[in-house]
């Protein structure tokens, strides 16, 4: 149920008690039998008896019923110029509560309380008549918000020209690429007069510097002019470049609401796990002519914590171990390191070893490389470790984010934080020291 809530003051959106059920397979409620329960149930003054089953929502498992909680007990209030962001895994529940929120679907329970227009870009070609023309339908969306054709029609230059989108703006959007729908139907929800815009995961469509374009819009559409914003991303650095605060989704439950930069951080440590040690008993990533074993980080005694913590202090070692089935092959051994934002930061790999061309021959071997202490920032670590040859490239096997650490700093000592985990480029190589040993 949607209500129009005048008599809030600073509160322009707040959801009461949010669930969303859907039939597994199905269209609609089902079948009539369902229908006439259901129908039954009402005229006694009974509960919908649909509503005590379902399933939480988690794709990982299979479930007993074939009823599904996409969003199950949803509160949260919004204030006037917040800019919110939504972050969860795929399925989750984030574009369901979009869509509850801009009144494309009704909650199953619960209501949603929101005070002044909404202006909503949740999937491309939302909102637009696929037969008009992209000037046609600027004044089409503004008419739907409820504005005059003379208010819509101050604003059409400035919102062509941020689309970019000039030369075919008398062009039926029906011909339009994916990007120029997505430009076009950005600009004009960023543009018109609403009160609350939402926008979903759909700017990924868009090129970087539109995508960096639309964060400064947005922005300054909640900062400047007081109007609330609501972002859907998988882009932790624009979530965290954009809002103040943010609800994290997890299989259709709100498991927290507050700061941006607290969410995300435990958002992707439920993420991640901190998984410092891989080790395969069958189906080892390999080709032809070697196998992986296991990938681990540790510390300078071999020791790797259960919680994958590792002191900014200290000098950390990532070991893998392989073998190799025939003789007479050589390459080189690298790694990638991506922050928690999936950023990557610096590669590195054994260049300056003598022996990186010499041929190797079959047998058991490993090779660690060890990164000295205070390089790093504290944060979330992911490494990726290949086997490859430079010159001319060709890649053998990736182990692609398979571990995963926390660098920490240890608050009983005083040391220097190297700061440069969120400021390495990814084409900066730091000169790591590597140890290759045959088992």
């Amino acid at each position: 149920m949607i209500v129009q809530k005048k008599e809030m003051s600073k509160v322009v959106i707040k959801a009461e008690n949010i669930s969303k059920q859907y039939r597994l397979g199905l269209v609609g409620t089902g079948t009539i039998k369902d229908d006439m329960k259901r129908w039954w149930y009402k005229m006694r003054g009974a509960e919908d008896p649909f509503l005590k089953i379902g399933d939480a929502n988690d794709r990982t498992s299979k479930g007993e019923s074939d009823y599904v909680w996409s969003l199950k007990d949803i509160n949260f209030e919004i204030n006037q110029g917040d800019s919110v962001g939504i972050i969860g895994r795929n399925g989750a529940g984030k574009s369901t509560l979009l869509k509850i929120l801009s009144q494309v679907t009704q909650p199953t329970t619960g209501k949603i309380f929101t005070k002044g227009r909404i202006a909503s870009l949740l999937e491309v070609g939302t909102g637009f008549h696929p037969e008009l023309t992209g000037r046609e339908n600027i004044f089409l969306n503004g008419a739907i918000l409820g504005m005059r054709k003379h208010e819509i029609a101050k604003k059409l230059d400035e919102i062509i020209a941020f689309s970019g989108v000039e030369r075919y703006i008398d062009t039926p959007v029906k011909r339009y690429s994916s990007g120029m729908y997505v430009r076009l139907a950005f600009a004009v929800a960023a543009h018109l007069e609403s009160e609350i815009l939402i926008v979903d995961e759909v700017l990924a469509v868009g090129d970087a510097d539109f995508q960096k374009k639309c964060l400064g819009k947005m922005n300054d559409v909640s900062k400047g002019e007081g109007r609330t914003v609501l972002f859907v991303s998988h882009n932790m650095a624009a979530v965290k470049s954009l809002c103040s605060h943010s609800i994290m989704l997890e299989n259709g439950i709100l498991t927290a609401y507050g700061e941006t930069e607290t969410i995300i951080d435990n958002y992707l440590t439920n993420q991640s796990n901190y998984i410092g040690k891989k080790t395969w008993a069958v189906n080892k990533p390999k080709n032809q002519f070697l196998e992986v074993d296991t990938i681990y980080a540790h510390d300078i005694n071999g020791f790797s914590p259960k919680d994958s913590c590792f002191n900014i202090t200290k000098e950390i070692g990532i070991t893998v171990k392989y073998r190799i089935f025939e003789d007479g092959y050589s390459f080189i051994h690298g790694a990638n390191f991506f922050n928690s934002e999936e950023i990557n930061i610096f590669n590195t790999h054994d260049v300056t070893l003598n022996n990186r061309y010499e041929k190797k021959n079959k047998g058991e071997y490993s090779v660690t490389m060890w990164i000295p202490p205070n390089l790093l920032s504290e944060g979330v670590l992911k490494i990726s470790f290949a086997f490859f040859k430079p010159n001319p490239f060709e890649l053998f096997l990736n182990l692609d984010k398979e571990i995963c650490i926390n660098i920490v700093d240890n608050l009983d000592q005083i040391s220097a934080k190297g700061g440069y985990l969120y400021n390495f480029p990814g084409y900066v190589r730091p000169l790591l020291n590597w140890e290759i040993n045959k088992l």
